[in-house]
């Protein structure tokens, strides 16, 4: 009887003991699984710089975990478990938070150099503008200066003109002076020679033999007019 008891009291403590080990080797498994995790997570290129603060509760959790009694696992447990999840969420938040900041100066950036170049792009048409009124101000200039030139030069001619015209109109004067009188004297010389020979006609016609001799070799002659 007592063999039997002390058998019983011998299986009771294998099983205990069996429940022992297998509970301490979950809690090893556990640990490992949430260490991975969090390793994997501080390894990460990408999200292991962000939510250090969520990385460091979330160890020192799993370290409470590791050194738990059996009371205190299953919270323990719990708690390790939401802070590793947390510090992965918090982790892909802050990501998330700088891809956005990343995007929103991006986002500026290429708004400043759209407006650099809008305003570099203002800045030349301003100045093609300008250059255009400036050549279209001295092309007027020029226009101005060139039609004076031709005024002053019209004015010119007209004067040129104008004295040309008075010039004309004086040898025309002068030429039409100079006929009247040469038709004068051609008139003048026609009438005395119309007069000469009129008086020719009338003279007695006196014979050669009654003629008086001429006296002093023909010095005192006196010489007939020029009938022309």
């Amino acid at each position: 009887m007592k063999q039997l008891a002390r058998n019983c009291c011998l299986a009771l403590l294998l099983v205990f003991a069996a429940g022992g080990v297998a509970h301490a080797k979950q809690d090893a498994m556990d640990v490992a699984r949430l260490t991975a995790g969090l390793d994997q997570l501080a390894n990460d290129q990408t999200l292991g710089d962000y939510a250090q603060a969520e990385q460091a509760r979330a160890r020192d959790a799993i370290n409470r975990l590791a050194h738990a009694g059996r009371k205190e696992r299953p919270r323990d447990l719990y708690l390790a478990e939401r802070l590793v999840d947390l510090a992965k969420v918090a982790a892909q938040l802050q990501e998330a938070k700088a891809k956005l900041a990343q995007l929103d100066r991006e986002h500026d950036q290429i708004l400043l150099e759209n407006s650099r170049r809008e305003a570099a792009a203002a800045r030349r048409e301003l100045e093609r503008q300008r250059l255009q009124y400036q050549l279209a101000q001295e092309e007027s200039a020029r226009l101005q200066a060139q039609g004076q030139a031709y005024s002053e030069a019209a004015e010119q001619a007209r004067v040129e003109a104008d004295k040309a015209k008075k010039l004309a109109a004086a040898q025309a004067r002068v030429a039409a002076a100079a006929r009247r009188q040469a038709a004068l004297a051609a008139k003048a010389a026609k009438e005395m020679r119309s007069q000469m020979q009129q008086n020719e006609a009338e003279q007695p016609t006196t014979p050669a033999s009654s003629a008086p001799p001429k006296k002093g070799g023909g010095k005192h002659d006196t010489k007939q007019p020029d009938p022309r």
